[in-house]
């Protein structure tokens, strides 16, 4: 079984922007995607996995959250790099879903989905939902600065569970990733 990188949106690929509602309004990290074109070269299969409560809040249309991932998908294949697979959770937080980080149902559902094994596999993301998704299959964790990462960083210093890696921004997540496929 082949291994992957799981990818937050808000926070690790472009800028956290508190409900991102429209696609003029996202903002690529600087790096992010020379990163994911890393993984691409590498072969290495990059998955988005996103809560998107707007939707469930109300606050915007599941037409909307396509709209930015088509725009995602776009301003990465602008620059060479693209997302293998986009899952994302539209629920309210109340709903009690099993796909809302972090519950790992996406990252199940992409794992049967493609074949993949998620305790060779790397979640990366700025919050401690991102990481705790991971966690609780047995992913290696690695948290970003950007975003909400340095909250979620001293949020850490209370749990039972830490990153495998912090790093800096996405770019500096990849390069530590593929440096660790030798124990793959």
């Amino acid at each position: 079984m082949k291994w992957a990188v799981f990818l937050d949106r808000d926070g690790t690929i472009n800028e956290e922007a508190q409900y991102l509602d429209e696609p003029a309004r996202l903002r690529l990290l600087p790096g992010a995607a020379e990163a994911i074109r890393v993984l691409n070269h590498a072969g290495v299969p990059v998955i988005l996995v996103t809560n998107q409560a707007g939707v469930g809040r109300g606050y915007f249309p599941e037409s909307a959250v396509n709209a930015i991932h088509r725009e995602l998908a776009r301003r990465l294949a602008a620059q060479g790099a693209h997302l293998d697979a986009i899952y994302y959770c539209p629920h309210h937080p109340d709903e009690g879903c099993d796909c809302r980080k972090p519950k790992p149902g996406m990252l199940l559902q992409a794992a049967k989905e493609y074949s993949l094994d998620l305790t060779r596999s790397f979640v990366v993301g700025d919050k401690v939902s991102d990481l705790e998704a991971g966690w609780r299959v047995g992913c290696r964790m690695v948290l970003v600065l950007t975003g909400y990462g340095v909250e979620a960083r001293e949020a850490f210093r209370h749990l039972d569970f830490q990153p495998h890696y912090v790093a800096a921004d996405l770019r500096e997540a990849v390069q530590w990733i593929l440096a660790q496929e030798a124990h793959l």
